[in-house]
């Protein structure tokens, strides 16, 4: 076949004879060709097809890369002239210098008939197998290559604009201010974009393409490049993302790189996705005119008429000549805009038809157009220029137009194949509806798209795409119930794509693909049911995924919309507001989660049963949502009251082994923890987690949750040692089942790590804080509840290790944090302040311990009452702070009531009250008080060394606990506080 096509390409030259040169040698010993506009498109597939041949066709592959590279070199802007400019060669290592290896890449397939001028083709989901760029003047190429869409081989012009963009980009040094391309929609500010990458790609070490028109294809991007640099396995965004970031600011693995952000909207929307420094380069296309005043820009408008005739011409590869008369009018008519010549020029290289002629239908169909005043959001010589070809196709293919019009309600980003095979039983259009149902007609279809250039065809990823422009011409002219029914086709095969798991990582690629798509097709407002349920899995894909201020700003819309078109009372937009309430008490907006706990009580009131009680499950999840903003707000009595009016509702109306019951369980346990309700909560958990891995399986994660909460609840009734072994399972299960760096894996790490400090095991605990507080900052920044709590925790670890300054730095700042995000006399936010005083105390400055610790005895006793057991902590600690203060008297009675307190409350054997004990023995021995205190101080070490040193020292190597050695040596000890989660 490569001998066929040589023959009809030789043939084609000026002197239309074949090469005699070439007659009966074989094929990979004949004559090279000369490289010409004719044929530089099948010597790039002949380059790729050699290569994949190997073996003995290798030597001419070289040959023709080397033909390809000169050719290349004469069309391109000059690079020799730029002193400085060639790559250092490589050493193994990478972004290290040696020996440049050449290398013969196959060239990217293009799009038929593409003349390098249209804007879009951004790509969500990069892949391993994508082409690298071909090889430029002996250099390598990139070490990372990725999302780059084709090469166009029929790149026309600009070449005053690629010398300028090249020019500017290489005067910068640091990514202080990305480098923009802006101008209207079809001038090919994306085209000029590859080309850039492809002609400067020995310049960099990095080359990503990032789609940036939605934050949430950004973050997948970036995901992407992180997996690929090998600085995370995660798949999450709020991990990948700041990783990259910092990465590139250090140029680790790799120095030079260029992102090119691709059909960025403003500039507020993707700055914070931008690296803050480094020696690479980011490069932005817009329509957006604003980037011109964030920083250097360059503006692409409409072709010069020579570039728009050249673009023209180059129908001549296809056998039909155009005049220069007739090229230059046929650019006049289409305002020299690069997408309507690429359309004219695809027509006229399938077609044949004269220019006249052309002409003719290209002025009725404007005329038309300004007749009914097209939208403004695309141009007329563009509207003019489609509407041609779509009335052909129309008479053509009506099956091939039936597509057209169904894929204009999807977004211009790649549509896979695999979603049009979804359609099934339902109906759209007779003609589609075959098609849809017949792979065979299906390829008809899209091959009939692909002659005329109507939509890009790319058998890499085997998807379409459309570009917006085209888009907005198929919809223009749709009636309005033809409009209506392609609208509701998209949703139908969007809805039927959906893998239904958005907690599930290995279908995150999926919904990354769905979400543009979703948005681009208004599928928020389809009242079609599985087309609801889409929307609510891509809210929860994009949380669970880790963009939490995307998943927020979806799942808002999605619900405010649902609101106004199916009425607050509708089921599936309470079980959303459900959602987005939960969304908001995660991040720490507790006001906006209250609000809509009372929009969701209101409809709740208004539909309830009035013959029964109401135990509808989705009632059952706002009630406990309900509790959920009451325990956040710092109410924990009222949050444990209705938790347990839940539970209760719920075990009468579905039995106790109920998976709605068992939720309502869970959360109760929740709820009795934070009312200081230890043994009770722990007795309840055991109960639901046993009929959870009954129902489930141990390593569910529903089973796991509430195992965790056993860990806790075993840790704050005493039982150190069981705690520590509990957690640990509980954090192998996660680490096995979610893997190492899920958040409710770090989550459970930074318990661990209390565990750790309460069993005594001080430099373990230090290592998991630190672990779990960087991991958190890194994934949400420092000020998130999450990260909160691990810097708090990180602080009591420090403070246990003697670091008291840098204890001293995080316990101001989880204070500080800590009020920010709740009501400032919360029982979290009097934790920290507890905590701090500690830290306070023991670097000298007692005065202010004192202040904290009296401020917060007094709020906790107001909200939890007095025998609650972190208001008996704070009262060891200020009795510890009197005692220092030389207020032994004070101390001496504050520590007699907390010490009975704490025996009433927690029993005689608590840690808490035996550390309660033998501080209190240490006042009364100042006080004079020997006797009492001698004894109090004997039976407090007996019960110490049983409860907290036999355990330990049953282990080969353990040490008595230091608590124990505190009190024998006659020092104080302190109580930490631990928030419970909520």
């Amino acid at each position: 076949m490569l001998h066929e096509v040589r023959s009809l390409l030789a043939a084609a030259q000026e002197d239309g004879e074949p090469d005699a040169r070439d007659a009966g040698q074989p094929f990979e010993t004949g004559a090279m060709p000369p490289v010409t506009v004719c044929n530089v498109s099948f010597l790039r597939v002949e380059l790729a097809a050699l290569s994949a041949l190997s073996g003995r066709f290798l030597a001419r592959a070289e040959q023709l890369a080397r033909a390809l590279e000169e050719y290349d070199r004469q069309h391109t802007v000059s690079l020799r002239k730029i002193s400085g400019l060639r790559r250092p060669a490589r050493t193994g290592g990478p972004g290290r210098s040696g020996p440049a290896v050449p290398r013969v890449s196959a060239p990217s397939a293009s799009a038929p008939g593409g003349s390098g001028t249209i804007s879009g083709g951004a790509r969500v989901m990069a892949t391993t197998q994508q082409q690298q760029p071909t090889v430029e003047g002996g250099q390598s190429t990139p070490q990372v290559w990725g999302n780059i869409p084709p090469r166009n081989p029929n790149f026309t012009g600009r070449m005053d604009l690629l010398e300028r963009l090249g020019e500017r980009l290489r005067e910068g040094t640091t990514t202080v201010l990305p480098e923009a391309i802006h101008g209207m929609g079809g001038v090919g500010k994306t085209q000029l974009a590859i080309e850039y990458a492809y002609r400067h790609q020995f310049e960099y070490d990095v080359v990503w393409w990032i789609p940036a028109e939605r934050p949430g294809q950004i973050g997948q991007a970036l995901v992407e490049l992180a997996q690929r640099l090998g600085l995370v396995n995660s798949a999450e965004a709020n991990i990948a993302g700041p990783a990259v970031r910092e990465a590139l600011r250090e140029g680790r693995p790799y120095s030079r790189w260029l992102l090119i952000f691709d059909n960025a909207d403003s500039p507020e929307r993707v700055r914070e996705y931008f690296p803050t420094g480094g020696s690479g380069t980011i490069l932005v296309t817009s329509r957006n005119r604003r980037w011109s005043v964030v920083g250097p820009s360059l503006e692409v408008d409409v072709f010069t008429r020579e570039e728009s005739k050249e673009l023209l011409r180059r129908s001549r590869a296809y056998g039909a000549e155009l005049a220069d008369d007739d090229a230059d009018r046929l650019a006049e008519a289409l305002g020299d805009l690069p997408l309507a010549l690429e359309q004219a020029a695809a027509w006229r290289a399938e077609t044949g038809m004269p220019v006249s002629e052309y002409l003719r239908l290209f002025e009725d169909k404007r005329s038309e157009l300004l007749e009914v005043s097209p939208p403004a959001d695309y141009q007329l010589p563009v509207a003019a220029a489609w509407n041609v070809s779509l009335d052909h196709l129309e008479t053509r293919s009506r099956t091939a137009l039936r597509l057209l019009q169904l894929c204009s309600y999807f977004a211009p980003d790649p549509i896979s194949r695999s979603i049009f095979s979804g359609l099934g039983a339902s109906q759209i259009d007779p003609d589609l509806d075959r098609a849809l149902n017949d792979p065979m007609r299906l390829a008809r279809a899209i091959r009939e798209i692909n002659r005329y250039s109507l939509a890009r065809i790319d058998h890499r990823t085997n998807s379409i795409e459309m570009h917006r422009l085209v888009q907005a011409v198929l919809i223009h002219r749709m009636t309005p119930e033809e409009q209506n029914r392609m609208r509701n086709g998209a949703h139908t095969l969007l809805a039927a794509a959906d893998p239904k798991g958005p907690n599930q990582a290995s279908n995150w690629p999926r919904y990354a693909e769905l979400y543009g798509h979703v948005i681009a097709s208004t599928a928020v407002e389809s009242d079609q049911p599985w087309v609801r349920e889409l929307v609510m899995n891509v809210a929860k894909y994009l949380w669970y995924w880790g963009d939490h201020p995307v998943a927020i700003e979806f799942s808002e819309q999605a619900w405010h919309t649902w609101q106004r078109l199916f009425g607050p009372e509708d089921q599936q937009t309470l079980l959303l507001g459900w959602w987005l309430g939960f969304l908001y008490l995660m991040v720490g907006r507790h006001d906006d989660a209250a609000e809509v706990v009372s929009v969701l009580k209101d409809a709740y009131t208004r539909t309830a049963p009035t013959d029964q009680e109401d135990t509808r499950e989705d009632a059952l999840v706002a009630l406990n949502l309900e509790a959920a903003v009451r325990r956040h707000q710092g109410d924990f009595a009222a949050g444990a009251e209705l938790d347990e009016a839940a539970y209760q509702r719920a075990l009468r109306a579905f039995g106790e082994d109920d998976p709605t019951t068992l939720t309502t369980s869970h959360n109760l346990g929740v709820s009795l923890r934070l009312v200081g309700e230890y043994q009770r909560a722990l007795e309840l958990d055991r109960k639901t987690h046993v009929m959870k891995v009954r129902l489930f399986g141990r390593d569910h994660q529903k089973a796991l949750v509430t195992e965790a909460s056993v860990a806790v609840d075993v840790r704050e009734t005493g039982n150190y040692v069981g705690a520590r072994s509990l957690q640990q399972a509980v954090v192998d299960g996660y680490r096995t089942t979610f893997g190492p760096e899920n958040p409710t894996t770090l989550r459970n790490v930074r318990q661990l790590s209390e565990a750790c400090r309460k069993e005594g095991d001080h430099a373990t605990a230090l290592q998991l804080a630190r672990e779990t507080s960087d991991q958190f900052t890194r994934r949400y920044g420092d000020t998130h509840p999450e990260s909160l709590t691990a810097t708090l925790a990180l602080s009591v670890a420090l403070r246990h290790s003697g670091e008291l300054e840098a204890a001293l730095e995080r316990g101001v700042k989880a204070a500080e944090g800590f009020r920010a995000v709740f009501q400032p006399d919360h029982p979290h936010v009097m934790a920290a302040d507890v905590d701090l005083a500690v830290t306070l105390r023991l670097l000298g400055r007692v005065a202010e311990a004192r202040e904290l610790d009296e401020a917060a005895l007094t709020s906790l006793t107001e909200r939890l009452g007095e025998s609650h057991p972190i208001v008996l902590a704070c009262a060891i600690n200020l009795a510890s702070d009197l005692s220092a203060l030389g207020q032994v008297a004070e101390a001496r009675e504050l520590g007699e009531r907390t010490v009975a307190l704490c025996r009433t409350r927690l029993g005689e054997d608590h840690p808490t009250t035996l550390v309660a004990s033998a501080n209190h023995s240490l006042d009364l021995a100042a006080l004079g008080e020997v006797a009492e205190a001698k004894a109090l101080r004997a039976d407090t070490l007996v019960r110490m060394e049983r409860v907290l040193d036999e355990p330990r020292l049953s282990s080969p190597q353990s040490l008595p606990h230091p608590a124990t050695v505190q009190a024998r040596a006659g020092r104080r000890s302190d109580c930490d506080i631990d928030p419970m989660p909520m």
